[in-house]
């Protein structure tokens, strides 16, 4: 097996992760008196030794989306308590967990709109000052 591969225990532990952190994430968001907003988790990567789970998150609106990670990030411990209560009955161990936006859907936009002809640096060369920043 290769290493980009991952293990049937590493996916298990990853789909097992990524369904009860929605629920989690979303609740904790509408508890926060948060409305209208959409966290879905587009995937959760378990590493080799199973001690980290990487979780990609796509926050609807986006413009939300550096602020609620930083929530997000400063209640790991309180998170991953949570997950572990809920997991306890499948997983030994709880991983430790990274939160990162998932910016694939923004990216996939983002060329869209350029093919569409949209957002064209060619015409617009100010588009292109703004991608070499971020």
């Amino acid at each position: 097996m290769s290493n980009a591969e991952e293990s049937q225990r590493q996916k298990k532990i990853g789909s097992v992760l990524q369904r009860d952190l929605v629920e989690v994430l979303q609740g904790a968001a509408t508890q926060g008196g948060m409305q209208g907003i959409i966290i879905s988790v587009s995937k959760v990567k378990v590493t080799v030794d199973l001690s980290v789970a990487k979780v990609y998150l796509s926050i609807f609106p986006n413009a939300k989306a550096q602020e609620l990670l930083k929530g997000i990030k400063s209640n790991t411990p309180l998170i991953r308590h949570e997950l572990a209560q809920r997991t306890k009955n499948q997983l030994r161990r709880m991983p430790n967990l990274e939160f990162f936006i998932d910016d694939s859907l923004e990216y996939i936009e983002k060329i869209d709109r350029s093919l569409k002809g949209e957002d064209n640096p060619i015409k617009d060369p100010s588009i292109l000052d703004k991608r070499k920043k971020s």
